[in-house]
């Protein structure tokens, strides 16, 4: 499980809302905690209605206080400033991922272009990109402020490729350690929701196409149900669905329903795949989604195999 996380600040409250986040996963993993800051290269006065910091020793100090500030005394928090000014923000980060050696990157979904975007206006999939850690995205509400976070209901949406079942590992370990339920979601496309060749195969062969899905969903209903007692099995509560339509869709509103606290995605480490675990629909879950999101990196597949479910 994860035993030292890394928390990008850059200075403002705004970037603040990620430490509740950090703050409870570091008490109940008895986690590490390492405060990052880097210097920006020609950065402008203000981030985010809040002084910007242009000196190392400046980063320190505000690093330390937060540290203090917001974590217990009995954990473990460290600082570190990168000393020399970096003009893209995200590649830094995960640089630094590779020289730390964090098991979880915790992040504020903001930036300058609006709270809805990534931190520092960079797509965080670029951070599971290069450094291939897990990201939790803590999303910035409307007010600016965060809710406290907990984590008593997971959501892990599946697809039935065994590939794309990490994230629901993953989920299970924060399960076991936070006393969590989990809650399974697979979608099978309808007949106007297939995409790309199924489309069009759906058009020419509707009735064959849409005897298939019933199928497809028969299959989706007993795979969860093995994963269900899988999960059951660690002594995890866990119960499943098998949604129909826009998978989008059917998570998010399969988040609302069960009021989940946090939704695990696992995540090709690319983007502008046309599959559902690309990174296009990932930012779209993120944009839609009103609760932290944690994305798990997939390795993938050996010789360019093909990934879409």
């Amino acid at each position: 499980m994860f035993k030292h996380l890394l928390i990008p600040l850059d200075g403002s409250p705004l970037s603040e809302l990620a430490l509740p986040a950090a703050v409870y996963l570091a008490k109940t993993l008895n986690a590490e905690v390492t405060l990052l800051h880097l210097i920006e290269h020609n950065a402008p006065a203000e981030v985010h209605h809040a002084r910007h910091l242009r000196t190392p020793d400046e980063a320190y100090a505000y690093l330390n206080e937060t540290g203090r500030r917001v974590f217990p005394p009995e954990l473990h928090v460290k600082s570190h400033v990168h000393t020399a000014e970096v003009s893209d923000v995200a590649r830094s980060i995960a640089d630094h991922i590779n020289e730390l050696g964090p098991d979880l990157i915790v992040m504020c979904t903001h930036g300058r272009s609006g709270p809805r975007r990534w931190l520092f206006g960079s797509n965080a999939q670029q951070v599971i990109a290069v450094g291939k850690k897990p990201v939790l995205l803590i999303p910035a509400m409307q007010s600016g402020t965060a809710a406290t976070f907990d984590c008593k209901r997971i959501l892990v949406p599946l697809d039935g490729n065994p590939d794309h079942e990490r994230g629901l590992r993953v989920a299970a370990e924060l399960a076991q350690a936070s006393a969590a339920s989990v809650h399974l979601v697979l979608d099978i496309p309808k007949l106007e929701t297939l995409r790309g060749e199924k489309a069009a195969t759906g058009k020419l062969l509707p009735r064959t196409t849409a005897a298939l899905l019933e199928i497809s969903q028969q299959n989706g209903e007993e795979y969860l149900s093995r994963l269900r007692s899988d999960l059951q099995a660690l002594g995890v509560s866990a119960t499943s669905e098998v949604s129909r339509g826009d998978p989008v869709t059917a998570i998010v509103d399969a988040a609302r329903r069960i009021s989940a606290d946090l939704l695990v995605l696992g995540t090709h480490a690319k983007t502008g795949m046309d599959a559902f675990w690309s990174g296009s629909l990932t930012s779209t879950i993120a944009g839609r989604s009103p609760m932290p999101l944690l994305l798990v990196p997939i390795e993938q597949p050996a010789h360019g195999a093909d990934s879409d479910h």
